[in-house]
């Protein structure tokens, strides 16, 4: 039998073995200068399907642990939404409005090429369906195209629909009433899904506070929506009724969490929390409500699989609706089994997979 030496968690082998990885891509070309990393987390449901998001990462260390969280979450996503697709994401590292062009994207379209299929890639963060149209040229493996190319279009606003039912669903488990009506929410990130999710809660007659990392961006909303835009920092110290994360993650950490003075967390951002077997817990005993991210931010994850399938956008809206019921019934979960509820829907996903697991285990 051989033994199996412990990797260094500082690694990059132990880093991908933490999350069970089963492959992470470096991809680089001299030419157009692309440095991107592509992480398949899981693919026992389906292919991995995720978005491609371009950042100017700090470090290449800080862009594979990103890569790494947010394949993981698409696993748990697909398999909690019952999707028959696996996990995986993707990462540019660069800045977007000064290094994103045609090339740059086409060259990455063929790093997808190369898999076969094992990854589909589709919008997230500072890319658009513009630059899904650029990957489409390399690859037919991507989704979120324009509806004139037969894609199922801008996934954002389903991914905010998602996130406005995950949001009722823990404001009735808060407040006994679903109702946003008058509710203080703050919203980190006013980005393509944090504007369309604005547009739901001042429509039910919410009140917002906002930030986003663009200074201007933030001011357009505030004057838009008729909200309050904080620096941000300050975003953490508002009185409010709910915070929602809607920017990048690990927005939930041992300097946030003492600062929070709301009584749900719901928001359409991955990763929200940097370590969740402590920050989940942490939330619990402050008596706050946390709908899971993964969960109820899985409306465009939902959307660009009815483009894989061959479904209607209807349909894609009638899915992402259910996500009121899943996160009533994971909120419920992990109150009756004493579990913080990014515990209880974990263990939902991990479940359907192993269970889909033993299916597939003979040809």
């Amino acid at each position: 039998m051989v033994e199996i030496q412990a990797l260094p968690e500082t690694s990059i082998f132990g880093q991908i073995a933490e999350h069970q990885h089963e492959q992470v891509v470096y991809c680089h070309d001299h030419e157009t200068g692309l440095r991107a990393i592509i992480g398949i987390h899981n693919t026992v449901l389906g292919p991995a399907l995720g978005g491609t998001r371009m950042w100017h990462y700090a470090s290449d260390a800080e862009a594979l642990n990103d890569v790494l969280r947010l394949s993981r979450g698409m696993t748990y996503k697909a398999a909690i939404s019952g999707l028959n697709l696996g996990g995986g994401k993707a990462v540019i590292i660069g800045d977007a409005k000064t290094q994103k062009n045609e090339a740059l994207l086409r060259k990455f379209g063929r790093f997808v090429q190369n898999l076969n299929g094992k990854y589909i890639t589709a919008e997230d963060v500072n890319m658009t369906t513009k630059d899904m149209e650029y990957i489409r040229m390399e690859t037919k493996h991507v989704a979120g195209l324009p509806e004139t190319m037969g894609g199922s279009g801008d996934p954002s606003p389903v991914t905010a629909f998602g996130t406005y039912m995950g949001m009722k669903a823990a404001a009735k488990k808060a407040f006994g009433s679903d109702s946003l009506s008058g509710k203080r929410v703050a919203v980190q990130g006013v980005g393509h899904v944090g504007t369309y999710l604005m547009e739901y809660l001042v429509k039910e007659g919410a009140e917002i506070v906002l930030t986003d990392y663009y200074t201007e961006r933030a001011e357009e909303a505030a004057a838009r929506f008729g909200a309050k835009a904080v620096g941000l920092d300050d975003i953490y110290d508002q009185d409010v009724d709910i915070y929602s994360p809607c920017a990048l993650g690990a927005t939930l950490n041992d300097d946030t969490l003492s600062r929070l003075k709301c009584q749900v967390v719901a928001g359409c951002a991955n990763n929200q929390l940097k370590d969740e077997h402590v920050h989940g817990p942490a939330l619990v005993k402050k008596g706050i409500i946390y709908a899971p991210d993964f969960l109820i931010n899985a409306g465009g994850l939902i959307n660009v699989y009815s483009e894989v399938v061959g479904t209607s956008r209807q349909g894609a809206l009638t899915q992402t609706e259910k996500i009121y019921d899943y996160t009533l019934q994971v909120l419920n979960k992990a109150e009756q089994e004493g579990l913080h509820p990014q515990q209880a829907a974990t263990q939902i996903a991990k479940e359907r997979i192993a269970a889909i697991g033993k299916v597939k285990s003979t040809y």
